[in-house]
């Protein structure tokens, strides 16, 4: 008769274990090939011409109170897991074209400053 043993995880992984799911474990966007513009906002600031066509505007729930966002994302497969890892099941209520009209890559650009001419 061979008595097995289990082993017990270490302090580290018992915190990591704890940790799950928890609020302190941030999604990084970057994860996502996502960009968040503008988090928790309204129509009337996202309603701007200023950002680049590619942004989006996605709406989800959390806690029982819709937000909206503006997100930059190569595929919206993509913008949509990253808001279902980070709120979960059913959060996404919708995803929506922004108002920008800036080309996305010209926004966020500086202009080149002129030197002066002799």
């Amino acid at each position: 008769m061979t008595n097995q043993l289990e082993e017990r995880p270490n302090k580290t992984e018992e915190k990591e274990m704890a940790n799950y799911g928890s609020e302190e474990t941030q999604i990084n966007p970057s994860d996502y090939d996502c960009q968040i513009i503008l988090e928790k906002t309204t129509i009337e600031i996202a309603n701007d011409k200023s950002f680049p066509t590619d942004a989006r505007l996605i709406w989800y729930i959390v806690d029982g109170v819709e937000c909206m966002d503006l997100t930059r994302c190569n595929k919206v497969s993509k913008m949509f897991d990253m808001y279902y890892d980070r709120y979960g099941k059913g959060s996404v209520q919708r995803i929506d074209f922004g108002y920008g009209s800036i080309n996305p890559r010209l926004w966020g650009n500086k202009p080149k400053e002129q030197k002066k001419r002799k």
